[in-house]
């Protein structure tokens, strides 16, 4: 400590000594503030320097409201604008932090630092000494500094990425598995031993199959009364289950997961800068895909099947010029929603004048050009009746069968998704009313609560 004071001898003067002495502590992670308490209880040592040097304990205060953030400047610290702002106030006499990536991690913030301490005189002081920003020399010692902090970062980031990577082509990744899929000590992946998780999942993959749209497969959860499970990753027991309430989201995340598929998949998304939330890419820019891998509730080629199906309807759902494959709409006409114009390719809309006629107005709305075309709905209508029942020859009656078998399935699986959820509340209960017969009738606040489950 006495080799620091004799450094500097001209640099710190009664104005410094005459406001605050500020030590200001960080770490980049939860875990890191976690694990590493020891980096906490020596930054804090800082306190005691500052005092050394001059500072009455009244002046000295810590910063460390931002352990646990990252200095990168991907995410604002609270601690740091409290910093900054106290330093152009005036009230700031020096800056204490272990190292110049305690401060900052890129150039932006530690250059704004260094402005205002140069501005309104404040020193900065690390492990090797006290700075002023103000004198030439002290100055290009901390830009350096900081330039070297931030090239540190980017480095740290590259070997780790590359271990990752490397880990990834070997297999030996261990990834967050989702909802259904459950990883045993030895490492090994197995299907949730519950089944009633498991008939759950096949019930969402096989009804969008079927029905083509998440919108739909949850307003089917949604009329039989099914949960959908999901492991909770915050909060006090993190992977325990959970049954929720459908929403359209929670299926899209399982209709979109190729573990389900059992395939192992790595780079689906990707951080772009000025976005919080990170950006899915597409199958084509994915970074490493092993099929095979997990115990697999649907096929890769209908994984592959129900994506393209997403797609398209994402694409028809941003279709604003009306070109592309229809949908069918309420209404009386038959074709509503569904007819296009055999010249432009735009939908038509259709009219009741008395009857139904379909016409295309889209170029004339648009560039002020002739209707394409405007025709009587029922003749269409009746053709497209025929045709539908010349298509149903004997050959199709299989097709039928295998339709009302499809029926009888899914009501199989209603009835036993609703036998298990019966199953399920009877042990709640048998377990609810144990409790409560072991406990001592005497002690009345537990026996009152145990009751009353």
């Amino acid at each position: 400590m006495a080799a620091h004071l004799n450094l500097n001898p001209v640099k710190l003067t009664p104005q410094h000594l005459e406001r605050k002495a500020v030590i200001y502590i960080r770490q980049s992670s939860p875990k890191q503030v976690r694990d590493h308490v020891d980096s906490q209880l020596t930054q804090r040592t800082l306190v005691d320097r500052a005092h050394h040097l001059g500072w009455h304990a009244d002046r000295i205060e810590v910063f460390d409201g931002d352990l646990g953030q990252s200095a990168t400047g991907q995410a604002e610290r609270g601690d740091f604008k409290a910093l900054a702002a106290e330093i152009a106030l005036g009230h700031v006499g020096v800056v204490f932090g272990w190292q110049v990536s305690r401060l900052a991690r890129n150039n932006a913030e530690w250059y704004q630092l260094l402005d205002l301490a140069a501005l309104f005189n404040t020193l900065i002081g690390d492990t090797d000494g006290l700075y002023d920003p103000r004198l030439y020399n002290d100055r290009l010692l901390l830009g350096l500094k900081g330039t070297m902090s931030e090239a540190e970062h980017y480095l740290m980031r590259q070997r780790l990425n590359a271990g990752r990577l490397s880990k990834v082509q070997r297999g030996e990744y261990v990834q967050r598995l989702p909802t259904g899929l459950v990883r045993l000590a030895d490492k090994r992946v197995i299907k949730d031993p519950d089944r009633q998780v498991q008939q759950v999942i096949e019930l969402v993959l096989h009804k969008f199959e079927e029905l083509g749209a998440c919108y739909r497969v949850m307003r089917y959860c949604r009329q039989h009364d099914i949960q959908l499970p999901r492991r909770e990753r915050h909060g006090r027991e993190p992977g325990e289950g959970r049954w929720r309430t459908p929403s359209e989201l929670i299926i899209s995340s399982i209709v979109t997961n190729p573990a389900y598929a059992g395939a192992f998949v790595y780079g689906r998304r990707t951080h772009e800068p000025g976005r919080h939330s990170p950006v899915r890419r597409s199958m084509a820019d994915w970074q490493c895909v092993i099929h095979a891998v997990y115990p697999a509730y649907i096929s890769w080629s209908q994984f592959l099947a129900n994506q393209e199906r997403l797609s398209d309807n994402a694409r028809r759902a941003s279709e604003k010029m009306g070109q592309g494959r229809g949908a069918p709409r309420e209404g009386a006409a038959l074709l509503q929603g569904l007819i296009t114009c055999g010249r432009c390719g735009y939908r038509m809309s259709v009219s009741y004048r008395p009857r139904s006629r379909y016409t295309c107005q889209m170029l004339a709305r648009r560039f002020a050009q002739p209707r394409c075309i405007s025709i009587e709905g029922p003749p269409i209508e009746a053709f497209v009746v025929q045709a539908f029942f010349d298509a149903l020859a004997p050959a199709q009656l299989e097709t039928l069968d295998e339709v009302l078998a499809q029926g009888q399935r899914d009501h199989q699986r209603l009835e036993r998704y609703h036998q298990q959820q019966v199953t399920q509340a009877r042990f709640s209960a048998n377990v609810a009313r144990h409790r409560y017969e072991q406990v001592d009738p005497v002690y009345r606040l537990a026996a009152a609560e145990l009751e009353r489950d």
